[in-house]
């Protein structure tokens, strides 16, 4: 293969393409935005499901360094009624490896390996055309055989397929976390347990992941108009803490302890695209992941990225035709795409619902 190709985005999505061509001997340039892999928070952990993220990582030669990396014990998963009694404790059984966890940054780490990153390219126009044309924000400009788009949900190389924007769930997340837990509060620690811990009332939930080293996520979730989040300063931690705390009034006081705890809060806003989002077939760019079908974070999106990267990784490497070869991957995309879009569409209405039952009733159903 003597074709020059670029993936936009160093996620989870655009480096298992480019660490999968690069077993099968074809370099990637990956080029991301940030300056460096450490730049800002990777974000919580990630599980990985068997079919999913984890064929990616095998597809990429790296199951064995992941299974050394991950946490089955974070396959447990507790819920919580807003009092604080336990309505559900799932724990996995002895040698359960069907969706361990694994933080993002260690996620990161692994696929980076000996890949070839080009780290401040801030991509702000691709231009289709045989090759397809990358303009960088500091002026540059590079070509390309193929372009593919993994720069998530605000992707800028959707604009080259795609007039279609992100729309508003009507469900904002805002996140903090409480470092050392099992030292500064090992009742909160148990309260967690070895996975993830939740609790849901009328129209919002609060969610509490383990990650590594005694670092836990605290996700809010909750139903607001959109400007909810501009109302006060998001670098004014105790107006945030504050405004959120206003939002469970009468919870548990050692659940509400975890947003107590947090000394800094992120207003993370969910946007989906629509579950049917196609676009016509152009020649040297195609997308992956949130670039093409940004979805709920119901632990699908990354999954799904990563399986997609992979499999065109897959079918590029081995193509006599590099554009018929991309033209088929989409293909299968949408349509598997469009399935766990409407999924998790659905999920989230029942998660975050005026009736807190129905996302005890989806936990049953998933477990």
């Amino acid at each position: 293969m003597r074709q020059r190709i670029a993936v936009v985005g160093g996620g989870p999505a655009g480096l298992t393409f480019a660490r999968v061509m690069h077993r099968h001997g074809h370099p990637v340039t990956v080029l991301e935005r940030d300056p460096a892999p450490d730049a800002r928070p990777p974000g919580g952990a990630l599980d990985l499901h068997e079919g999913m993220g984890q064929r990616a990582l095998e597809k990429a030669g790296l199951l064995a360094e992941f299974e050394a990396l991950s946490r089955p014990e974070g396959q447990a998963m507790r819920i919580l009624d807003i009092d604080g009694t336990v309505l559900r404790d799932w724990k996995p059984d002895p040698g359960e490896r069907s969706n361990p966890e694994i933080d993002r940054g260690q996620l990161r780490d692994l696929l980076l390996g000996p890949l070839d990153v080009q780290w401040g390219r801030a991509v702000t126009e691709v231009v289709p055309g045989s090759p397809a044309l990358v303009r960088f924000s500091d002026g540059r400009q590079e070509t390309f055989d193929l372009v593919v788009g993994a720069d998530g949900a605000w992707s800028r190389v959707r604009r080259a397929l795609s007039p279609v924007t992100p729309h508003y769930t009507g469900v904002t997340a805002v996140e903090t976390s409480v470092d050392d837990v099992d030292s500064r509060r090992p009742d909160l620690a148990r309260l967690i347990g070895d996975g993830s811990m939740a609790v849901y009332g009328v129209n919002r939930g609060l969610v509490a992941q383990r990650n590594s080293g005694g670092h836990v996520k605290v996700y809010v979730q909750v139903r607001v108009p959109p400007e909810w989040h501009t109302e006060v300063d998001p670098a004014d931690v105790a107006a945030v803490r504050s405004q959120v705390l206003g939002l469970f009034d009468g919870w548990s006081a050692p659940v509400l302890d975890l947003l107590r705890l947090g000394d800094a809060f992120a207003y993370r806003p969910l946007y989906v695209l629509p579950v049917s989002h196609t676009w016509d077939h152009v020649p040297g760019v195609t997308l992956l992941g949130d670039a093409a079908h940004l979805m709920p974070p119901l632990g699908v999106g990354a999954n799904l990225a990563m399986l997609e990267g992979a499999e065109l990784a897959e079918s590029v490497a081995a193509a006599d035709d590099l554009d018929e070869a991309v033209r088929a991957f989409e293909e299968r995309m949408w349509a598997r795409a469009r399935g766990w879009a409407e999924m998790t569409a659905a999920g989230l209405e029942r998660l975050v619902s005026p009736d807190p039952a129905q996302a005890l009733a989806l936990f049953d159903e998933v477990q």
